[in-house]
């Protein structure tokens, strides 16, 4: 009997796999949305017969004076203490945050054996007061109603993040940023499902929006339990999901934008860093992620336009536009650019590889050892 040739044979796992996974989008969970009329009043009735849940907003910042100020704009007005953890800046960001009503934690000596952003998070945890606490990333920038709806979006959960939309100014970011952001659902497929609960090995969260209980989250240890992580987000859902926990994920594109990275460069070696979370995942199914990436996204449309293709290639092909489609909505500004991205799928896949097997352990002016 005549052997199926090798590659065709990776070709068909990785393209029943994808279907797979893609599959559970069928069901998703509603965007979020600032609650108003109805939803609003109706709260209020509850508030008034029952003591309503408080909640402290807690923002990470390590040299964000430029970038801090229109997070806390976002946030006034809204029924939340604002904490900003003081990363031992070299600059302005203590200023900026006290002007924009804050109240700042000074940050302490990182100890031994954390991470930075690991640790300022469990310094603001500790210092926060409310029932629930939000964490968010100084660079995103919040609507009206997104610390109600993350909160109400919370309940049921140990730990839930929200997707935010991405705001990408240089038409250079607009190519790159979707061809890196596309690979994450090539790799997990959608989170946002009802009733679904992932692997522990697979968790996946945001770090820029992340909500929970503060008591429970401080008994079952806070964010002591992923100190050594540079991708402390993906790390702590995994932690949370082995230990039996819940995880959630939220869309919360209508209410939360983030300006992450300020130039193609950034880009490229800021996601380059942790998008693959190389600290977080086992080798093999990092070495199962790679292979994804290059036989679903990096080769189809070389092998198709030289001729070469496969009626796999052009199925992965497609799978991998409709993926892109689907973003759409997650960016501002697009024009040309975005919808130019698949074509820099290969390089995307090339340096996320490097980055997989050579991960760069620099960050915010801090080098740690592996």
């Amino acid at each position: 009997m005549r052997r199926p040739a090798p590659y065709p044979a990776l070709q068909a796992v990785v393209a029943v796999g994808l279907l797979g996974r893609l599959a559970r989008g069928r069901r998703r969970r509603p965007p979020l949305q600032a609650p108003t009329g109805p939803a609003v009043r109706a709260a209020a009735s509850t508030a008034a017969r029952r003591s309503a849940p408080t909640v402290s907003v807690v923002i990470p910042a390590r040299d964000e004076a430029d970038r801090l100020g229109p997070c806390l704009d976002g946030l006034r007005g809204m029924d939340a203490e604002v904490l900003v953890v003081d990363d031992r800046s070299t600059d302005g960001t203590a200023a900026v945050a006290r002007a924009g009503g804050a109240r700042v934690v000074a940050g302490r000596e990182l100890p031994a054996g954390w991470r930075g952003k690991a640790w300022a998070l469990q310094q603001g945890l500790r210092a926060a007061t409310g029932d629930w606490v939000v964490f968010l990333d100084a660079d995103v920038r919040p609507r009206p109603g997104l610390v109600p709806a993350v909160v109400a979006a919370a309940d049921g959960f140990d730990v839930l993040s929200a997707a935010p939309r991405f705001v990408c100014d240089g038409a250079a970011e607009r190519l790159l940023h979707p061809a890196m952001a596309v690979t994450l659902p090539l790799r997990f497929g959608p989170t946002d499902v009802p009733g679904w609960q992932p692997r522990p090995s697979r968790a996946l969260a945001n770090g820029q929006c992340l909500v929970v209980r503060r008591e429970p989250f401080l008994a079952a240890g806070g964010w002591t339990r992923v100190r050594g992580h540079l991708t402390e987000d993906v790390a702590l859902v995994r932690a949370v999901r082995r230990a039996g926990g819940r995880v959630g994920f939220a869309d919360a594109v209508d209410l939360l934008d983030v300006r992450m990275y300020r130039s193609a460069r950034e880009t490229w070696t800021g996601w380059g860093r942790s998008l693959m979370a190389p600290d977080a995942t086992a080798p093999l199914a990092q070495a199962a992620d790679v292979a994804t990436l290059w036989v679903a996204m990096a080769l189809p449309l070389p092998r198709l336009l030289t001729g070469r293709g496969s009626p796999f290639d052009a199925l992965l092909l497609a799978l991998r536009l409709a993926l892109h489609g689907a973003l759409a909505r997650s960016y501002r500004p697009r024009g040309l650019p975005f919808w130019l991205a698949p074509l820099a799928d290969l390089p995307v896949v090339g340096w996320l590889t490097w980055r997989a097997v050579r991960p760069d352990r620099t960050w915010r002016g801090r080098t740690y050892e592996g």
